[in-house]
Parts: C-alpha cells; structure tokens; sequence
C-alpha cells in the first residue's frame, strides 16, 4: 500500500460555489469592481488564494420608500483564505496529478498460441521516460466519471480504459467516488508502447490513492488483468520478464541502466495489433530461448542479437514503410545505436545508445509527420508511482506528428 507521506505530498483542493454565500441577500444589489476575474484555480498557491484585495458590496434597500437598509462589505480575500484553511485542516484528497508512462518492448518472443485465442508471450517489458500526464479530481456525482484530453481521436466514454480502469475498482472495492479526469498526452497512440495500458494501470493507482488505499499493489495488478494484457506490467518496478498474455509479470532484480539513452520514431501510420497478429504465422517466429535473451541482457546489456521481436514480420506486411525505416535507421546510424528494434506490435521504431535520430528523418519528406522523442529507462520506488524525469530545454521530446500535440 503507498505510504501516507505519498499521499499527504499533493496539494489539496476543493470547489466553492460563491453564490451559496450571498443566499440571504435574494433582494441585494451586488457591485463587483469590472477588472475582477477568478484565476484559474490551478495557479493558485494554495486553494484558492488572491495577489490583491476584491470586495463585493451588497446593500439592500426598502422597495417602498427607497431607503437603504443596511450595506454589507463582503471581502472575498478574507473569505477564500478562510476556506483554503478549512480546506487544509478538514479535507482528504480531492485533486491529484500522474505521470503515466510508457514502455517499449526490449524483446518479444511469441511461444505458441492458446486455446482463448490469445498468443502466449515472453517478453523484457521496460518503463521509459516518455509519458502522459492525467489530473485526477472527485466529482460530485456519484453516477459517471467525465473524461477530457488535449487530444481528437481518443474515447472519452467507457471505451477509454481509465473509464474502464475507475469501473473496474469501483466493482472490486464498493467505492462510490467518481471523478473528472484531463488526460494530457503525450505518447502517440498505435505505437506499441501501450500508453493505454499504462493510463488504465495509473488510474487504478490514483483512485486507490482517494479511497485511502483499500486494495494493496498484488490486488490491483491481478485485477488489471480483466481489461487488458499489458496493464498488469505497470505495476511492476519498471522493469519485468512478462509471460502468459502478458499478465504473468515477474519483476527483474537488476533493470537496465537508467542511462542509457533512446530515441523513439514513428510513423503517423498506426498499426492495429489485431491485423498484425492476424498475419502471425508461428513457423516465422525466433527460436532463440527467451530465457537465454534474458540472461544475455542482464549480463552484457543490450545489443542487436537480443532485440528480436516476433512481431516484427507481420507488422511489416501490415506497414511497409515501417521496415525502410527500421533498414534505413540501423544503416544510418551503425557505430551510433547499440540496437535498432520495433516495439510491441508498432509502430514506433527504437534506436538504444543515442538520443538523436540520423539526419535522414530531418531532411527527408517523407518523414517530415513522424513523431520524435528522446527518452531513458525508468523505474519507480516502492509504494509510489513513477515520476517524471525532469529535462533541459535542450533534450524536451521533438513532436512532429499532427496527431499529437
């Protein structure tokens, strides 16, 4: 369970209708100075807090003779600053912000397929520092949860899964908090480094987190399980062989060094894991022993004869123009990248050793749409969620896609 000194390390926040506090003037006359607006309430210090002094007169008058009756001086400084405290003494958590990363796939091996339909998997999953950012906030309703992003094209109903993820813990637990959600983002979706699967495993964390932590780190990554195959992973360390769907996740003792650099290119063109797993034909795969992969990267690191992902083939016949960019970044790069691989199902291309791509994807018009980004393996400490690396200025993600902004 994550510790109180996790939760306690968030700002607290809470909504003020102003107009409850003026109920008993129905009959008053407000006079509100024009240059007065409320800021927006993330920039506040603390709840709610003002940098100069705004009152609110009210006088309420006879309507028979005229006369004024009394006149009332309302400061909103004073009564906000007040709330604040009470807000700071009184509340629990109502506002929390995540990071949600992702992951690539440092080599997947594809073992057999079940009898569900579902192919058995092995794989190195590994967190990197790319990611989203999803505000959390409760919600007075106690009905539906409400979903906004910065982006078109993603569902904001129950096909999301941080919808499916907020459900899912409500049935579990026999909580009732719903919430508003901003889903600020910032991995390209159709890339194969299951940004989905990582929003659905932090909103489990975050709605844990409000309910005072009801279910422990085992519970929520079994439950994950029930919505999708690469959820459970994130709730690892940052770093597991992962067996089974996906589901079966065993956390790595010794992970990757965090700096090791990467960089990470993908084609506005998505590939669609059901059709890429639909050209899947087993008599392609490897047959290298994932074990043996996995011995190798822990001993000496990664190099290209570890990298083999089974998937690649299909997603190839799925995007042709995804394996001239594979061929063309391991040519222009030798010397420079210790591998050139795919991650997951695609169709994000990862160079490890080196943050910057070769000067083909700058100069070529082919890829003046694709998407861009530096990143590092990450980890996360026990009982807390991953956090964002902070970056210079001079190594921010470059994004060029028009689908993500």
């Amino acid at each position: 369970m994550a510790s109180s000194n996790f939760i306690c390390s968030h700002q607290l926040y809470s909504s003020c209708n102003v107009k409850t506090h003026f109920s008993s003037f129905k009959k008053a006359s407000f006079s509100i100075p024009s240059s007065y607006k409320l800021q927006n309430p993330s920039s506040f210090e603390r709840g709610f807090r003002f940098s100069r002094t705004h009152l609110v007169r009210a006088t309420a008058s006879d309507s028979k003779t005229g006369r004024k009756q009394v006149e009332v001086v309302y400061d909103l400084d004073e009564k906000f600053n007040k709330l604040a405290d009470e807000v700071d003494m009184n509340s629990g958590m109502s506002r929390l912000t995540l990071f949600s990363p992702c992951k690539i796939n440092v080599f997947l091996r594809i073992t057999g397929k079940r009898e569900d339909g579902y192919h058995d998997l092995a794989s190195l999953f590994h967190v990197i520092s790319l990611g989203d950012k999803i505000k959390f906030s409760l919600s007075p309703s106690k009905s539906t949860d409400r979903l906004s992003t910065n982006v078109p094209g993603v569902p904001l109903d129950d096909k999301n899964l941080i919808i499916k993820a907020l459900n899912l813990f409500r049935r579990k637990t026999g909580t009732d908090n719903y919430f508003w959600i901003h889903l600020d983002k910032k991995v390209p979706t159709g890339a194969g480094l299951g940004g989905g699967s990582s929003n659905a495993a932090t909103a489990l964390w975050a709605a844990n987190q409000f309910s005072g932590c009801v279910a422990t780190e085992k519970e929520l990554q079994e439950w994950s399980s029930e919505i999708g195959s690469d959820i459970p992973f994130f709730f690892s360390h940052g770093a597991a062989y992962c067996t089974g769907r996906g589901e079966i996740v065993e956390d790595i003792l010794k992970p990757l060094p965090l700096d090791v650099p990467l960089v990470l290119i993908k084609p506005q063109e998505a590939c669609s894991t059901a059709e890429v797993y639909k050209r899947l034909t087993l008599d392609r795969t490897s047959k290298v022993d994932p074990l043996t992969l996995l011995e190798k990267v822990s001993r000496n690191g990664i190099s290209q004869d570890v990298c083999i992902n089974d998937l690649e083939p299909p997603a190839f016949e799925v995007l042709p123009s995804l394996k001239r960019l594979k061929q063309r970044l391991a040519a222009a790069g030798r010397g420079q990248y210790d591998a050139v691989f795919m991650s997951g199902s695609g169709s994000t291309i990862v160079g490890v050793g080196s943050p910057d791509p070769p000067q083909f994807v700058y100069d070529d018009d082919e890829y003046k749409d694709v998407f861009l980004s530096e990143a590092s393996f990450i980890t996360r400490a026990e009982n807390q969620w991953y956090t964002e690396i902070s970056m210079d200025a001079s190594s921010l993600p470059m994004e060029f896609s028009q689908s993500v902004e």
